[in-house]
């Protein structure tokens, strides 16, 4: 095994997914900030928040992947970041381990176990850090048996699962927070009471990262102006592995669903109503050219008074593990937070960073999302104290 870094860890993240372009930019991150951090400092919408937790600039990283590669190599293939701007972090990223992920065809409990004892051997090996299990698993199918299961051995025994369950019921009983930055839905009942139960913290679900962000605050913006939303059209265009897969419908259908379902929720009337159907069009499009840098056009039409028509074009053109790698890092420190306060179960305050935030009565407005952030940060506080 290579050395160990000198400095101890604040936090832990056990990325699922690890070896992905997300996974694999927050590996980065963390080498980064061993010996530069204010470029990635600058970025975290925590960094001056939680001293509780020390330095926020000191991540440790491990995790499971299925590519049987080292972590530089993914980092390679991925080309998020130009190899010039990685290349002297090589050795902190091969000291990061990536065990291999559990088959999914093992029956559930075994899977559970098996993750379980991965996890306490990682925490072992940064026994002053916080850990945090993060999902980066690629987006699956709904199983919509999963919400009628009543006990966690019912759950423990159905072979119909998605891979994201098993690290999050690992996570959970070994008092683990979970931050679910996929579309996956793993926020079943037996989930939440376990967590509620066991005092452990679960943020998610679908990480907010650019087009859906921007379309909270121009919708919030709207609402706020009393101008009526008549028709939103999206379109996304990305040429990452994550864009390959949602080509998939199955697998595409949960994400669609959080970004139309959003816009509803936040204005309070369903766009489209006038015409009998959803005005609302959100399309997704793999486009090899773009790599991870995807791109979103936005066409917004919207009425003013006497019913006159006007219209907003908005495109972004960013980059997609650029602008998520960060996020996770934050919601990784807030979950931990949240950990050390006692405050654990569903954490709807948080919708902040997601299109479809578990929990109760989460905020929606990009106003109420902000107050929400706020408020929280204030109870973790006092629950310290």
């Amino acid at each position: 095994m290579p050395s160990e870094p000198t400095v101890s860890p604040s936090v832990l993240m056990l990325i699922a997914g690890a070896k992905g372009a997300i996974g694999t930019t927050v590996a980065l991150a963390a080498a980064q900030m061993t010996k530069d951090p204010e470029p990635i400092l600058s970025g975290l919408t925590t960094a001056q928040r939680f001293p509780e937790l020390g330095d926020s600039s000191q991540i440790a990283v491990a995790g499971w992947d299925t590519l049987p590669i080292p972590v530089e190599e993914a980092v390679r293939r991925h080309g998020v970041v130009p190899e010039a701007q990685w290349r002297d972090h090589a050795s902190h990223l091969s000291r990061i381990e990536i065990r291999p992920a559990p088959p999914e065809k093992a029956p559930l409990a075994a899977q559970v176990e098996a993750l379980q004892g991965d996890m306490r051997q990682f925490m072992a090996r940064y026994p002053s850090a916080r850990p945090v299990l993060v999902n980066l698993l690629p987006a699956a199918w709904d199983i919509a048996q999963l919400h009628r299961l009543e006990t966690l051995d019912a759950m423990l025994q159905t072979t119909a699962f998605l891979p994201d369950l098993a690290y999050v019921l690992a996570a959970v009983l070994c008092d683990i927070p979970v931050v679910n930055f996929t579309p996956n839905t793993v926020e079943f009942p037996v989930v939440c009471r376990e967590a509620r139960r066991r005092g452990v913290p679960l943020a998610g679900r679908d990480g907010k990262t650019g087009q859906t962000y921007f379309k909270v605050v121009l919708a919030s913006a709207l609402k706020a102006r009393s101008l009526y939303v008549d028709g939103w059209y999206s379109l996304n265009i990305l040429g990452n592995a994550d864009g390959r897969n949602l080509m998939d419908p199955d697998r595409a259908s949960g994400k669609l669903h959080n970004k139309t379902q959003l816009l509803d929720e936040i204005l309070g009337y369903k766009v489209g109503a006038a015409y009998g159907e959803s005005s609302h069009k959100v399309h997704i499009d793999y486009y090899p050219p773009r790599g991870d840098a995807k791109e979103a056009w936005d066409v917004i039409d919207f009425k003013g008074i006497f019913g006159l028509p006007m219209s907003l074009r908005l495109n972004l053109q960013g980059r997609d593990s650029i602008l998520a790698a960060p996020m996770a890092i934050d919601l990784a420190r807030w979950v931990a937070a949240l950990k050390l306060a006692g405050i654990g179960g569903p954490i709807p305050e948080l919708g902040f960073y997601f299109k479809k935030a578990v929990g109760d009565g989460p905020p929606l407005t990009f106003q109420e999302q902000l107050a929400a952030l706020e408020h929280l940060a204030r109870r973790i506080s006092a629950e310290r104290k």
